[in-house]
């Protein structure tokens, strides 16, 4: 299981769901600080976010996609137009410069939370 150790606990984490309902391979949607989230848990127990739109065909349907791997990436393809994205970075493997957004997300209690993507300064 994945613990994001990196953000601390004065960000906000947002309950999605308990961990024994998050079905290994499947994804589910959540809206964490007005996004949309798509988190997934892995066979091996791993818990990944990444944002719920896809960013070729500009639909919000990433918590639907195949969750499977290359090689070692574990990876989404998305239900539309299958292209690959890395879950633990957002890039695309197949249109270099296309990427997702990640979030942070942890396992505590018993229940799968994420937290708001952090931003570079300036970014919105």
């Amino acid at each position: 299981m994945t613990l994001d150790t990196t953000i601390n606990d004065d960000v906000s984490w947002t309950p999605v769901c308990p961990y024994p309902r998050l079905e290994p391979e499947r994804g589910v949607a959540a809206l964490i600080d007005g996004e949309q989230v798509a988190v997934f848990r892995t066979y091996d127990g791993r818990l990944f976010a990444i944002g719920q739109q896809d960013p070729i065909a500009k639909a919000y349907v990433m918590a639907r996609g195949i969750v499977g791997s290359r090689g070692e990436i574990p990876t989404v393809a998305s239900p539309l137009h299958k292209q690959v994205y890395d879950l633990r970075t957002g890039d695309c493997l197949d249109v270099p410069g296309v990427a997702v957004p990640t979030y942070p997300v942890r396992l505590r209690d018993g229940l799968v939370e994420v937290a708001p993507r952090q931003r570079p300064a300036g970014d919105s």
